[in-house]
Order: structure tokens, then C-alpha cells, then sequence
């Protein structure tokens, strides 16, 4: 008879044992189940330890069948602290396995390759599809094995809420630098300087200068200066102004209710009356 083998992966080994503890109690055949953890693999002097995060290990203890960012994130959790359960049934049985698995909040595989950078969005929606497309076996109606239905023909489910809390970045503000030109009046006093002629006239009377005397017309000039001042502009860098970011963490505390089932356990004798007169609750 043909089987199949389930495989979960947890962050802890208390899920992972809970989990091979629940399918124990629901009828599956302890030889059937395996798990690992870094600290099981480590105590048993086993090589596996050395090549828990090679994705062949993996895949000689599953199949080949199983994907490489499958064994990347099971050997990935394990060596960060996880365990990883198993369990061998036959196709009727999966559905039944893998609720029991299911409900000790196992890895989401394939989301955790996603977030860890494994593998790609596409990657991982392609190959999801392709096992949704597989036909599960006929004849799983019940969540729980054969041999537990048949014990007890009447569940209750108990179901309780978790707090998952999660992180995203949002814009809180902005800053801005804008700069702009503005003018300012100055002044600044420069010294000029200027020269100009003067005209120097003195009588002689000195009776050597009788003499022949020149009467061509004739002028004399001279060039007249003066400093204007000439006003130039330059421009150089007096600052430089950037923005960088400063990180810093602060602790919220996330306060929620969360729901969860409780049982009351009463004892009721043939007179219809309640034995105990407190309940019992679980």
C-alpha cells in the first residue's frame, strides 16, 4: 500500500512536540513519526547537524520531490532553533494528519521563503498552484484518524486566538530644504582719487627777459584724471546643507483581547441533578 509523508516545520521544539504528541493520540503509529530539532540532532552525535541547512539532506529524507526552498526553510528553522515533524500515512489519511499537524501553528512555508528571500513571489505562487491542482484521496471526511472517531463519535473542537503582530513602514512627515535667493543693500566706502590742473600765472619783471619775443600762437594742456570706482560681483560657496536620517526605536506595547474555547465539565447523576456543585473547567 502506497503512503505518503507529511512534513511540518515550527520555530520551537514545544510546537513540534505538541504536535507529534497530538498525532500519537489520535491513532497514528509512533514508527511512523520522526522529528528533528538542532538539539535532538546535536545529542545523537548524528553528521546531520553539520548539513542541516543543505537542502539535500532534506531531500534524501523526504524525496526529491521536495522543492528546494522547502528544504532551505526547513533547514533554515531547525538551525535557528525550529523543529521538524513528520509522519508516514496512507493517502486516506492526509487530510486527518495534516489538521493535527496544522493546528500547532506550523511555518508557512512557502510565505516564509517569500519574507526570508529564498525564493521569489512567482517562484513560489507557480509551484503553489501546481500542488493545488493535485486531487487530495477520496474518503477524507473527518479531521481526526479512524481509530479516535470510532472512541469517541462526538468533538468538541477547541480553538483559542493568537497574537501575531507584525511591522510596516509608514511616512510620518516629511522634511524639507528649499533654497531661494534674496537681495540686502550694502555700502562700502572706497577712497577716489582726482587730478585736475591749475593754472599758475606769476608777473615777471626781470630785464633779462627782454629779448626777442615769440609771437606764434601756442597752447599748452595738460590731462585732467580722476579714480570712478568700478564695482564687480563674485560668488563663492560659504555652506553646504544636506539631509541624512537618524533612526531611533521606541517599545509600544500592543494591547489586544484574545478569544480561546474553555470547557465546563459537569457530572450529572440518574436524578438529573449536578453531582459536583462547582463545575469543573478546563
Amino acid at each position: 500500500m502506497a503512503h505518503e509523508t507529511l512534513v511540518a516545520v515550527y520555530d520551537t521544539p514545544a510546537h513540534g512536540d505538541a504536535a507529534v504528541m497530538a498525532l500519537k493520540a489520535v491513532g497514528f503509529a509512533e514508527s511512523d513519526i520522526s522529528v528533528f530539532d538542532r538539539d535532538r540532532l546535536k545529542a545523537g552525535g548524528s553528521t546531520l547537524a553539520t548539513g542541516v541547512k543543505a537542502p539535500g539532506l532534506w531531500q534524501q529524507l523526504f524525496g526529491a520531490d521536495l522543492y528546494e526552498h522547502e528544504a532551505k526553510v526547513y533547514g533554515q528553522t531547525v538551525q535557528e532553533g525550529g523543529a521538524l515533524a513528520s509522519v508516514r500515512v496512507p493517502p486516506s489519511e492526509v487530510a486527518h494528519a495534516r489538521v493535527v499537524l496544522d493546528i500547532h501553528w506550523p511555518v508557512d512555508v512557502h510565505d516564509r521563503a517569500v519574507t526570508s528571500g529564498v525564493a521569489s513571489t512567482a517562484h513560489v505562487d507557480a509551484i503553489e498552484k501546481k500542488l493545488d491542482a493535485v486531487p487530495l484521496a477520496e474518503a477524507q471526511t473527518v479531521a481526526v484518524s479512524p481509530k479516535l472517531a470510532a472512541a469517541h463519535p462526538e468533538i468538541l473542537s477547541l480553538a483559542e486566538e493568537q497574537l501575531e503582530i507584525g511591522k510596516q513602514m509608514i511616512e510620518t512627515g516629511r522634511t524639507r530644504v528649499r533654497r531661494f535667493v534674496t537681495a540686502h543693500d550694502v555700502s562700502h566706502d572706497v577712497t577716489l582719487h582726482r587730478e585736475h590742473a591749475e593754472v599758475l600765472r606769476k608777473a615777471i619783471s626781470d630785464p633779462a627777459y627782454i629779448g626777442e619775443i615769440d609771437w606764434a600762437d601756442r597752447t599748452i594742456e595738460a590731462i585732467e584724471t580722476a579714480e570712478q570706482a568700478v564695482v564687480n560681483k563674485t560668488a563663492r560657496i560659504v555652506e553646504e546643507v544636506a539631509l541624512r536620517m537618524i533612526g531611533s526605536d521606541k517599545v509600544e506595547t500592543i494591547r489586544d483581547k484574545l478569544r480561546r474555547h474553555n470547557l465546563e465539565i459537569e457530572r450529572i447523576g440518574p436524578d438529573g441533578k449536578v453531582i459536583r456543585d462547582r463545575p469543573r473547567t478546563a
